[in-house]
């Protein structure tokens, strides 16, 4: 009991230190983290170009999503502005020349997203094309600069809006859904057209991806606008340039993701999935461009394939790979399944592989425990980091932060990473928050980890110690591994989370009786799971966009024959009393675990009813709960405003139970009208 009573007051004290010191991460410093959202290398390998999302600020912009401004950093991390301030720049890439950097913004004066480029050497945007009626999704611009591949929705017709302002406005779900089309248009002609004719390709165009000699494309498509199809339905396919016609079509099973033609053309490197099963696109392909023949170019990789860019002048492809909680930057040439590390792991958690022209530069985004996503260059196999997004970071103290791995009750590898509490001291015992990642095809990496919905190092400066873990069906360790929970909702994966309390309590680091669990999407089932049927192991549980009720689900999601493929392998009406004990609402009576809900109104993925449910169900059996519904905000919360009353709601829970030891649940009004007074008083 003594123990318990001085690990609290020394909680109370980091807590009453973090809100007070300015080099500790706080609440208040997480609406202004800034990162790089997207680099693009210059064809000589000079600069790099790149986008840096930027929030708004908090009572004083308007609600929306983070700005995102257009950069260019030299190689030795000199920045230079281009297009800053309240803008929105996505989609940046190089002319052939390098003289332009070309982008998708949507100004003042445009009705749509249109494309614009602006000049290396200085200079206004300027607008390159607009589609009447409708904006441009993506874009992809021939080697050669000649011409552009335009992806965009058909422009609604005039009858259509005529009768919606009288009412008609009648609905049937999931048919009459419209398909984006692939436009190809001559950028040297001097009249562009604004209403070109779409190419006649059967389905929904998702991606597209120009040959080096500009003579095909890569066209990816699926047979509708629907997310499952997307997920679970799309095929690669190569397009002639001149005739419009698809002469090659790749067969592949299950989720796809990207593919580029390689330098000579003869070759093709798909993203996909191992089968119709696989919950992730982690394996990597290699295929005849002319054949069509499709084989594994890295069998039985025990990790996952995250993104990849062939050279530019020989058979030979960078990618990088996340294995375990680490990432590396591999290269692998045809002919050969072996590769080689150019980056190996712990350096940082790399993304976004743009390579120049000459092959001697590289381009990524990564993030490390210190900092988020920032601009990297790696030459000669040494990488070196050229932006600084949040230089107030530089100051800030960080706690410990490792990854770790251990065995599960029944012998099956588990782990994750661990922040450990600021100022930690040895022997003594800390409140936990255990925050889980959704997915499950996903995995918790040893690099950045703090967010508006995941507590990180701001938990950790507020003396909590934080556990991100990875769990049996994620990510990271090869399909097998992560097809593990299949056929098993809630069984042995969230069986993990008890192992891995157990596990951080017998190290000595964590006080049984203060642990807290939240999480998002999956994580935010396990954050119910936490609450409901395995309520004696959490003290305090924040749910976000959690699922409740497994059989309601399957009939309310976007997303059901993904379940059924890669999640469930069957369907609720062949087991409707194990899909309703796999579910969190038929455990509620006997909840013993404050649980609050918080759910976006506008979720597709998971319906908002999910938390209306579990909330119901605890609330007329008494227990504590609390529902909090976001306007607007789909399956996340994408604005700065939702996140940040987010973040305030999250803690306050934790410091709740876990800190204060308090029984009763806290406050449920924030209040924002004091917090908008003081802005407006300060900037008077």
């Amino acid at each position: 009991m003594k123990l318990l009573k001085s690990a609290l007051a020394l909680a109370m004290g980091f807590t009453s230190a973090a809100s007070l010191a300015s080099d500790t991460i706080t609440i208040e410093d997480i609406p202004k983290i800034q990162s790089v959202s997207s680099t693009s290398v210059s064809p000589d390998g000079e600069l790099v170009a790149f986008t840096r999302s930027v929030p708004r600020e908090l009572y004083v912009d308007k609600n929306g999503t983070n700005y995102n401004e257009l950069y260019v950093v030299d190689d030795e991390g000199v920045e230079r502005p281009f297009i800053t301030g309240k803008v929105s720049i996505s989609s940046i890439s190089w002319s052939a020349d390098g003289q332009f950097i070309y982008f998708l913004t949507k100004k003042k004066e445009d009705k749509q997203r249109a494309l614009y480029r602006i000049a290396v050497n200085g200079g206004e945007a300027q607008k390159v094309l607009a589609l009447k009626g409708r904006g441009i999704s993506s874009y992809n611009l021939s080697p050669d600069g000649k011409k552009v591949a335009v992806l965009a929705m058909p422009a609604a017709e005039k009858s259509e809006k005529e009768l919606k302002k009288l009412g008609f406005m009648a609905e049937v779900y999931e048919l009459g859904l419209k398909n984006k089309q692939l436009h190809i248009i001559d950028l040297t002609a001097s009249e562009k057209p604004l209403t070109p004719a779409a190419l006649n390709i059967e389905g929904y165009v998702s991606e597209i991806n120009w040959a080096d000699d500009a003579s095909k494309l890569l066209v990816k498509t699926q047979p509708t606008a629907l997310i499952d199809d997307k997920y679970m339905k799309s095929q690669w396919h190569v397009l002639d340039a001149k005739t419009q016609k698809i002469t090659t079509s790749f067969k592949t099973e299950g989720k796809l993701g990207t593919a580029e033609f390689s330098h000579d053309g003869k070759y093709i490197a798909i993203l996909g999935a191992e089968d119709k099963h696989d919950p992730a696109t982690g394996r990597l392909y290699l295929a005849d461009a002319q054949s069509g023949k499709v084989e594994e170019w890295i069998p039985n990789f025990m990790g996952h394939i995250g993104d990849f860019e062939w050279s530019n002048r020989k058979n030979q492809l960078t990618f990088i790979a996340n294995v375990g909680a680490e990432s590396f930057v591999g290269q692998i040439k045809v002919g050969s399944k072996k590769y080689k590390k150019l980056i190996k792991e712990g350096k940082f958690i790399a993304s976004n592989l743009s390579i120049s022209d000459s092959d001697k530069t590289i381009a990524l985004r990564a993030n490390t425990a210190k900092h988020p996503n920032e601009v990297f260059m790696i030459r000669s196999s040494k990488a070196t980091r050229l932006s600084n997004s949040n230089p107030w970071l530089d100051n800030k103290r960080f706690a410990k932060q490792e990854a770790i791995n251990f065995k599960a009750r029944d012998g099956v590898e588990i782990g994750g990473v661990l922040i450990y509490p600021l100022d930690y001291q040895e022997g003594t015992r800390y409140p936990l928050i255990m925050s889980v990642h959704g997915g499950p095809e996903s995995h918790d990496k040893n690099g950045w980890l703090t967010s508006y919905s995941d507590p990180g190092q701001m938990g950790a400066a507020r003396g909590y110690a934080v556990f991100y873990p990875n769990y049996r069906g994620s990510t990271g360790k090869g399909v097998d591994y992560s097809k593990l929970g299949q056929g098993d909702y809630a069984g042995k994966e969230f069986d993990d989370l008890v192992d891995m309390k157990e596990y951080l309590v017998n190290t000595g680091l964590v006080d049984t009786k203060r642990v807290g669990i939240t999480g998002g999407s999956y994580g935010g089932y396990a954050s119910a799971w936490g609450a409901t049927k395995l309520t004696e192991h959490f003290a305090a549980s924040v749910m976000f966009v959690g699922v409740t009720n497994q059989l309601s689900k399957f009939g309310t999601t976007d997303i059901s024959n993904e379940m059924y493929l890669v999640h469930a392998r069957s369907y609720p009406w062949d087991k409707w009393q194990w899909y309703l004990e796999r579910s969190p609402i038929y455990w509620a009576g006997q909840s013993k675990t404050p649980l609050l809900i918080m759910h976006g109104k506008d979720d597709p993925r998971v319906h908002p009813a999910q938390s209306m449910e579990l909330y119901r169900y605890m609330k007329v059996q008494g227990k504590d709960v609390r529902l909090v519904y976001y306007p607007g905000e789909g399956h996340g919360n994408r604005k700065v405003a939702a996140q940040y009353d987010y973040s305030l709601r999250l803690m306050r829970w934790m410091d709740n139970y876990l800190i204060e030891g308090k029984k009763d649940m806290p406050d449920y009004e924030i209040d924002h009208a004091a917090k908008l007074k003081a802005v407006k008083d300060a900037n008077k």
